[in-house]
């Protein structure tokens, strides 16, 4: 299972996090902390439909990689960490393109070894374009119809979050505390903001948003901040992650989840401290609850939907903060995000099953199987369809019955 994994203190304060443990023992209490829940028997109220199954190369294997299929211009575009990117038709599932990231120069010889591109950020299209980040630095632009290399960029540190793409420009976040901004189009280079980065993080950084002509993203030091897109220039900040324990990584606050625009407000969630809506316009905290994830929140109406770091699911409502629901059955399961498809939240976990929980209640009332390897990405969900990629590669559109 841990083939490939860089064992270093960023991923070793995840899995900490992940199990809600703050030292290390042996206590029987602990050891019970750690304990992975059963799947519970439910009574399904339907089966999911398969629309159609693909393989999207190795997929991420056992890396810490976001990597999600994104559906635009009728096609799903996706890529393993290898780098052979995809696309395939949204209604079928017939490939219609694919591209090898690890040679996009075409200088490889026949006699030479495939490299890793070590894709981890993205996909995400606009301008006809779809883009890719890499562990290396590279932020990769690929013609959304062919997948012909567009142009090819450079950023300081690992790119493992989704750039985001507004007003023809693509702003990337990377591991290092710079975020760098490029224009989409050509890629060139347009501004650069750097900041510290603690001594001990999480295997992830926040993939910036864009809103009302500002960049919002979530920092290493538990911060959220905003940028003008215009030239990077630092609007406010304010504290979310709240930094009380003793040792470095009890005081591991990362803000890694993406933020979520709705209306005139951010919600936002720290690694350890705080749920938290803030105004947009000023970065004034409207209210805050004590919810610790990673993982990306999800809305649909007047509720929040969050993963804590022990794989249980709430229902917030977004006005106050007060809790609605809570599913507990899925402790220390790596539970992803939620995704919202109807009238149901979807999460996946480490052993590849997708869960359906009632919006309303929290209740497990549908369960699917895509693969062994497991789902570490928050699905996709787009017209009412469902885009899960396993670990291996795995990618399936799933629709509920009528």
């Amino acid at each position: 299972m841990f083939n490939g994994i860089r064992f270093n203190k960023k991923l070793i304060a995840i899995c900490a996090l992940s199990v809600g443990i703050s030292a290390c023992s042996s206590t029987d209490d602990e050891n019970e902390e750690l304990k992975v829940a059963e799947l519970i028997e439910i009574t399904e109220r339907f089966e999911p439909v398969v629309k159609w199954d693909v393989s999207v190369g190795d997929g991420v294997g056992d890396y810490f990689s976001r990597i999600k299929p994104v559906v635009a211009y009728g096609k799903v575009f996706s890529a393993s960490r290898e780098g052979d990117a995809y696309a395939f038709d949204e209604s079928t599932g017939e490939r219609i393109w694919n591209a090898d990231l690890s040679d996009i120069d075409n200088e490889r010889g026949f006699f030479d070894d495939k490299h890793s591109a070590l894709i981890s950020g993205g996909p995400v299209a606009g301008i006809n374009k779809v883009f890719f980040g890499s562990e290396n630095g590279e932020v990769i632009a690929l013609d959304a119809e062919n997948g012909a290399l567009s142009w090819q960029g450079k950023i300081k540190g690992e790119v493992i979050a989704a750039p985001a793409l507004d007003s023809g420009k693509l702003i990337v976040n990377s591991a290092s505390g710079v975020m760098k901004a490029f224009n989409a189009s050509n890629g060139e280079d347009e501004w650069q903001i750097e900041q510290d980065v603690p001594p001990l993080t999480l295997r992830g950084i926040s993939a910036p948003v864009v809103s009302a002509g500002g960049v919002i993203v979530g920092a290493a030091d538990g911060s959220l901040s905003v940028y003008l897109l215009e030239q990077g220039r630092q609007g406010w900040t304010v504290d979310i992650g709240e930094a009380t324990g003793s040792t470095e990584l009890e005081r591991v606050i990362d803000v890694d989840s993406t933020p979520l625009i709705y209306g005139e407000n951010i919600y936002t969630v720290s690694s350890r401290g705080n749920l938290s809506a803030v105004e947009l316009r000023s970065g004034r905290v409207l209210w805050q609850r004590q919810y610790s994830s990673f993982r990306q929140i999800a809305i649909s109406g007047n509720s929040l939907f969050v993963t804590d770091v022990k794989g249980h699911v709430y229902a917030v409502d977004r006005n106050d903060g007060l809790e609605l629901w809570s599913q507990l059955s899925l402790t220390n399961r790596g539970v992803t995000g939620p995704a919202v498809l109807g009238n149901y939240v979807v999460v996946g976990d480490f052993e590849g099953y997708l869960h359906w929980l009632d919006q309303d209640t929290g209740e497990m009332v549908a369960r699917h199987h895509v693969d062994g390897s497991g789902i570490y990405s928050t699905p996709t969900v787009v017209n009412d369809v469902l885009y899960s990629q396993s670990r291996d590669g795995d990618l399936e559109a799933i629709t509920v019955p009528e």
